[in-house]
């Protein structure tokens, strides 16, 4: 779905794509500031983060595969954009910008988001159910001790990103633009 959004993008997108990537290098300069270590943190831990919160909710049933749907859709669009914007070469700098991200976000999510999907779904059969439930609703250690690892690695990928996206990008914009 996101492919087909994308192609309704204007083309002067990629020459504005091409100065916001550009700028975003220039402000990548040496150590990264407060601002952009917090919007790297709202990108690695927003969807992990929401499916965590959805498992102690019965609502969390209809609103975990929603999450899951914008999650793919947003990235589908994002790398069709690139696509679109700079061909062949546009792949690679999707893959730059997004390539980290996606391989440590997307197993983390689904790493949560399965459980907390479960979990939704006894309390929901608690609440539909006039209180009768086959099991309990654990959130027990094993449940904490999830999110603590998915946490550290959500950290450790997004210190990466951080850090090396920034040269990757510059390596093939140079390559891509010239």
């Amino acid at each position: 779905m996101g492919q087909v959004f994308s192609s309704r993008v204007p083309d002067a997108t990629g020459d504005e794509l091409a100065r916001y990537l550009t700028d975003f290098l220039k402000l990548g300069e040496g150590d990264p500031a407060p601002r952009t270590v917090l919007s790297a943190a709202a990108l690695y831990f927003r969807y992990p983060l929401a499916a965590f919160l959805l498992s102690f909710a019965s609502i969390g049933v209809l609103l975990l595969p929603l999450v899951t749907g914008a999650f793919g859709f947003f990235l589908s669009f994002s790398v069709c954009c690139f696509t679109a914007a700079f061909g062949p070469g546009g792949v690679l700098l999707a893959l730059a910008v997004f390539g980290l991200r996606c391989a440590v976000t997307l197993p983390c999510y689904f790493l949560l988001a399965v459980p907390a999907l479960e979990r939704s779904a006894a309390l929901a059969c608690l609440s539909l159910g006039g209180g009768r439930r086959s099991a309990p609703v654990d959130y027990g250690r094993k449940w904490w001790s999830r999110l603590a690892v998915i946490s550290g690695a959500l950290a450790a990928g997004m210190c990466a990103d951080l850090t090396l996206a920034p040269w990757v990008l510059r390596q093939l914009l140079e390559r891509i633009l010239a």
